[in-house]
């Protein structure tokens, strides 16, 4: 049998890249702080994740604005943040039936911004497709179709490849599919991180993707048309940014514990 995410990792540059990623998050796992609070770091690191999945999508919110504020009027912020506090709930189903959960996390993620009857549907020929990252014309929602079922059947067949690489080409191929027209990035950075959690790189979830790609923005868009041009060198540049970004995230995590340790 092949393995296909396997024969990604051994891109040059992407192992160096994700060993370098992998060890950020070990030593953040190793902060003492987290042995009684590893649940409120957890806790911030949802909250930032939600604030910077939804700026990277052309929201403007700050985290105290967030902290102090009941019902945000932004749709995306408001989806970001719904997202947010579900994800932990959708790691079996991630597992189990990727498309379920990708269903459910567009009903979140979308529900005040388009119609209901289209909640967590693959988008149709006369969608209006939101291109945040400039990306241009997106795939026809035959090859949409065609290529989620093709990921969902990578993602629930056994591979070799680290859980940092199989997340990366999640994250990278929605973006590059946009296949809902509206949300698209909050759901994909959604799933990035789900699959970080499911595959045990960071089972409580305590490093935010989304700060590290906000950190590293002026790259993100790049890295991703570096992926879109399905080049091998594209997209071993996409999983070298993402690696990059979890780095920064698991830095930023970091810094929580850090200042939970000074009260």
């Amino acid at each position: 049998m092949t393995d296909a995410l396997a024969d990604v990792a051994n891109l040059p540059g992407v192992a160096d890249s994700v060993d370098e990623a992998r060890k950020a998050v070990d030593r953040l796992l190793g902060h003492r702080v987290l042995r009684r609070r590893s649940a409120e770091v957890s806790t911030e690191s949802a909250l930032r994740g939600a604030r910077a999945s939804a700026v990277l999508d052309g929201a403007s919110v700050t985290l105290d604005e967030l902290r102090t504020t009941d019902h945000p009027s932004d749709p995306l912020v408001q989806g970001a943040l719904r997202v947010s506090a579900e994800l932990g709930t959708l790691t079996e189903v991630w597992r189990k039936a990727p498309r379920q959960a990708l269903a459910r996390l567009h009903v979140l993620a979308a529900a005040d911004a388009v119609d209901s009857a289209d909640l967590g549907r693959p988008r149709s020929g006369d969608s209006v497709v939101k291109d945040v990252l400039g990306l241009g014309e997106p795939p026809s929602p035959s090859e949409v179709a065609a290529r989620l079922d093709v990921l969902s059947g990578l993602l629930t067949e056994p591979t070799k490849a680290p859980a940092l690489v199989v997340s990366s080409i999640v994250h990278g191929e929605l973006l590059a599919l946009r296949p809902f027209g509206w949300g698209d990035g909050i759901v994909a950075r959604a799933a990035q991180r789900l699959t970080l959690v499911a595959r045990g790189l960071d089972p409580k979830s305590l490093v935010a993707p989304e700060v590290g790609h906000l950190e590293l923005a002026d790259e993100y868009a790049e890295a991703l048309r570096a992926y879109t041009s399905g080049t091998s060198e594209g997209v071993a540049r996409w999983i070298v940014h993402c690696s990059s970004a979890i780095a920064a995230a698991a830095r930023d995590s970091q810094a929580i514990c850090e200042a939970f340790m000074r009260g």
